[in-house]
């Protein structure tokens, strides 16, 4: 059930917003969503509408096989604030929401799904977080219409991600999200990416919050994600863990490994020595045979290993400073005095 009745918007009326009033950009993904899209659309320029902000509707189509894309071009049709980018093929969630951030016009950025489980009576309540000054402000969906399947695996991986990075909000798969447009010059997206980005915008200092947001049912379509999702969503963690923690610098992960590999198996050798050197000299201890004993070879796998990781961790050190992206590895909240007067 949707609570905001979806009717044809008026955008002449002199009540409507004028050229001043900030822009919002509401990026929506979709793919053979047709039976929710027209119905989506009004309702978020309503909203939109009677709270006095400009809207910019960025529908992305991601390979639909139904009639999503004519509805879309429709609607561009009625509505100006409506634009459609139509993929060639599925190229997922994540491309289809850098697509929408690389043409969004507004300075904040909110994300939605096209299935009308998320309510757009929830935008004003992002946009009041956003205007007291966070950065990224997630949904919770703390009451969630989802298959016991979905919903069980959904709030293991939250908490790992919690653990592991220290952005403890409890819902980062949900895609009801806002954003200031400027966290996109410095999150870059790709792969899965998109549940992450909370995660890489307070690794690089911007504020993030959640906010409690109403979560209907699904009454139309099918979900777009299986239990391959979990596997996915696990080694995405593990990369977004690497690139906020060392990103910068690969040798302190890789080398480290590699310096305990080597210990290891440079204490089991030297002990191993000593035994057989006790064991020639003495004539109460039977000789040891190095050969005979598995926990040798064990050693010598462990410093071999972690002479491989050393060499790995070195040329990963290499790659990352011959190969230094654009992005600068800080984030400047503000310039004030001669830095400012010299960049102006």
């Amino acid at each position: 059930m949707v609570l905001i009745d979806a009717h044809p918007i008026s955008r002449l009326s002199d009540s409507d917003p004028g050229p001043s009033d900030p822009l919002v950009s509401v990026v929506i993904p979709l793919m053979d969503e047709q039976e929710t899209i027209r119905t989506l659309v009004t309702q978020v320029l309503d909203v939109l509408h009677q709270i006095g902000r400009r809207g910019d509707v960025l529908l992305i189509d991601d390979g639909s096989q139904d009639r999503s894309w004519p509805i879309i071009e429709e609607l561009a049709g009625e509505f100006s604030e409506v634009r459609g980018i139509r993929f060639r093929r599925n190229f997922g969630k994540a491309a289809a929401l850098a697509a929408g951030f690389e043409a969004a016009r507004g300075d904040v950025v909110v994300t939605m799904d096209a299935d009308l489980q998320d309510d757009p009576k929830e935008i004003p309540r992002f946009l009041e977080a956003i205007d007291a000054g966070f950065d990224v402000v997630s949904g919770w969906k703390k009451v969630r219409h989802d298959p016991w399947h979905k919903v069980g695996p959904s709030r293991v991986f939250n908490w790992l991600v919690g653990r592991l990075t220290g952005v403890r909000i409890h819902d980062h798969n949900c895609g009801f999200k806002a954003y200031r447009r400027q966290i996109f010059d410095q999150v870059k997206l790709y792969g899965e990416m998109h549940r992450f980005v909370p995660v890489l915008a307070d690794a690089r200092g911007w504020k993030v919050t959640e906010i409690e947001v109403l979560h209907h049912p699904r009454e139309h379509g099918k979900s777009k994600y299986g239990v391959g999702r979990i596997v996915k969503g696990f080694l995405d963690l593990l990369t977004i863990y690497f690139l906020t923690r060392f990103a910068q610098r690969p040798l302190h992960l890789i080398g480290s490994a590699g310096l305990l590999c080597f210990s290891f198996g440079g204490i089991g050798l030297t002990i191993l020595t000593v035994m057989w050197c006790v064991s020639r000299l003495s004539s109460a201890i039977d000789d040891i045979n190095l050969h005979e004993r598995a926990i040798f070879y064990y050693c010598i796998l462990a410093i071999l290993l972690g002479a491989q990781l050393l060499v790995a961790g070195l040329l990963a050190e290499l790659m990352t400073a011959m190969m230094r992206p654009n992005i600068p590895p800080y984030s400047i909240a503000r310039i004030t005095g001669d830095a400012e007067s010299k960049s102006s």
